[in-house]
């Protein structure tokens, strides 16, 4: 076998040419393509680490925001929660002080209005044995009672003083004697006694007054002398009045 080396080298030739043109036209422009992909996909590979960085550190913000509204809504709520509860205190504190006021009100009314109505039932206990008295009273007025006031009308003459007793006697439109019916007045007899008294002739009018329920009363424009169930019983009723 012989080997042909003008062949060989021919063919040698041949893919030397074919590597130069494969380098020249294929394998650099390939080449250079693959070297701007890998160039692109480093830049885009930066660009999303970059956007995850900066994604990481929005979201840490957010976190850190997130933390913080949390803690400021504890401590809104936590505030809340205790002017809250101060509030309730205050309200039921004021609303127990206006109850203590409204029940010490309501028991100074009462007492007041027990001790109205208390000295309205010895008012009219007392008018009712006022009015128990002048009727028990008006049943005993007789002569004998008559005379009785007649010696104490008598005796209270005798204790004026001698000058208001001559005004009175000396008065030109005379002297009322008041009685409280007719029908035990012997008027001549009291005449005799008043003059008597009076010391001199004054003149007397002797005129009715039923009010004054048993007794003899002096009267004039400027002089009253009381002698009567009437006067003792206002008297009464005064001094109850005074002592209640």
């Amino acid at each position: 076998m012989t080997i042909d080396f003008w062949g060989m080298g021919l063919q040698a030739i041949n893919v030397l040419i074919l590597i130069w043109l494969l380098s020249r036209v294929f394998w650099r422009p390939v080449a250079a393509a693959i070297a701007k992909r890998q160039e692109e996909a480093a830049s885009l590979i930066e660009t999303a680490e970059a956007t995850q960085t900066k994604m990481d550190d929005e979201l840490e913000d957010v976190m850190q925001d997130r933390a913080g509204i949390g803690a400021e809504r504890s401590e809104i709520l936590d505030t809340a929660r205790k002017e809250a509860a101060a509030t309730t205190k205050n309200t039921l504190a004021e609303a127990r002080d206006k109850a203590d006021a409204m029940l010490a009100s309501a028991k100074t009314t009462i007492e007041q209005g027990r001790e109205t109505a208390q000295k309205e039932n010895e008012t009219q206990a007392a008018e009712l044995a006022m009015k128990i008295a002048a009727r028990l009273l008006g049943r005993l007025n007789s002569a004998a009672t008559q005379s009785a006031f007649l010696s104490r009308l008598i005796e209270a003459i005798a204790d004026i003083p001698p000058a208001d007793l001559t005004a009175l006697s000396d008065d030109p439109k005379g002297i009322e004697v008041v009685t409280a019916s007719d029908m035990t007045v012997d008027h001549k007899e009291i005449e005799k006694a008043l003059q008597t008294a009076l010391g001199g002739k004054p003149k007397l009018k002797f005129i009715m007054d039923p009010d004054l329920i048993g007794g003899l009363e002096l009267r004039s424009a400027h002089f009253a002398l009381h002698n009567s169930w009437q006067a003792d019983l206002k008297q009464i009723q005064k001094a109850v009045r005074d002592a209640a």
